[in-house]
């Protein structure tokens, strides 16, 4: 599984070039968010649809309180390996 890993290091476990798996990432990231996919497959939550408890007592989440829509029961989980927290520091 290569799930968190640089591209540097997914390019050097399957034998291809960091440029190569950057330009293929990009090629997914753009077919998964593109209309004909994300209408049919995402489904964002109703105005009245509850925020998960997970969400909500969760401190790391405490700045979002009164948010709309920021993290309203949608929950994408996304990190940074602990050897590129700082090449990635103010970074959005």
């Amino acid at each position: 599984c290569v799930t968190g890993l640089s591209s540097r290091h997914v390019a050097e476990r399957f034998q291809h070039s960091p440029d190569t798996i950057t330009k293929y990432f990009k090629e997914i990231l753009l077919y998964f968010s593109s209309p004909p996919f994300y209408m049919s497959n995402v489904r964002l939550p109703a105005v009245d649809t509850p925020i998960s408890a997970a969400i909500l007592e969760d401190p790391r989440f405490r700045f979002f309180r009164d948010c709309i829509g920021a993290v309203d029961g949608t929950h994408i989980r996304a990190f940074v390996p602990l050897d590129d927290h700082v090449h990635m520091r103010n970074r959005k």
